[in-house]
């Protein structure tokens, strides 16, 4: 699987996903800059954690009109894997490849913690590792990461499954105690209709190695390697 990972002015996880797919699953990965208009060939193209374009006017708003986000789009126009990550998951939604929209932390504070979400699909190229009703726990950083939408496209959203990941507390359920942004209906992390591309809060790549002390993030980039593979091989024949 040939990987990309866009860095605009003010990524700072765009090493951190490198190395995850690049050094702990060997894939082949580059580096794609917010001004390129080509996404090099890859399979999976990722938009990384940070402060894209200092996060003026809000989070991921100036991201989403860079020339990059015209080849993104296509790419997933065509079926292609694109995973936002916090700053590209606010992308994602700015741009209108996901619904909703981030806003202010509910506490008006930045929060960095580890959470505990719930995978609410199992079935989709970035899920196939982890089984539905699992919890699992990943680090959050973040000051607007309160997904929100309106209650009839909220409504609409949970009968398409297009909720992936929840915020809850450590035995699994849903309490607000646990949802430390406020996100409407304890939303972590969310799909397009056709489930090829995924944006969430939470950092998986932070937790994807044991010399971190958790690994529960590798089973979602484990999961599109395994997912790409199968289409590709696919593909070939």
């Amino acid at each position: 699987m040939k990987c990309g990972v866009v860095v605009f002015p003010g990524s700072n996880c765009d090493h951190d996903v490198y190395h995850v797919l690049k050094h702990v699953l060997d894939q082949e990965v580059v580096f794609l800059w917010h001004e390129d208009t080509s996404l090099k060939g890859c399979d999976l193209v990722v938009l990384p954690g940070g402060w894209s374009y200092g996060d003026y006017l809000r989070g991921g708003a100036m991201a989403a009109l860079a020339p990059v986000l015209a080849a993104v789009r296509a790419h997933a126009d065509k079926g292609g894997f694109v995973l936002g990550i916090c700053n590209g998951f606010q992308v994602l939604t700015e741009s209108h490849l996901l619904p909703g929209a981030l806003r202010r932390n509910a506490g008006l504070r930045f929060e960095c913690r580890d959470v505990w979400v719930r995978v609410e699909r199992a079935d989709l190229p970035f899920t196939r590792r982890y089984s539905e009703g699992q919890v699992i726990r990943m680090p959050i950083a973040h000051g607007e990461g309160n997904f929100e939408h309106f209650a009839g496209e909220l409504d609409r959203l949970e009968a398409a499954r297009q909720v992936v990941f929840r915020y809850v507390s450590p035995t699994g359920e849903i309490d607000p105690a646990w949802n430390f942004n406020g996100s409407a209906r304890a939303i972590a992390g969310v799909c397009n209709e056709a489930g090829n591309v995924l944006g969430l809060m939470p950092h998986p790549e932070r937790c994807a190695e044991e010399v971190l002390g958790n690994k529960d993030g590798l089973a979602l980039f484990e999961s599109l390697a395994q997912g790409a593979f199968g289409r590709l091989a696919g593909a070939a024949r």
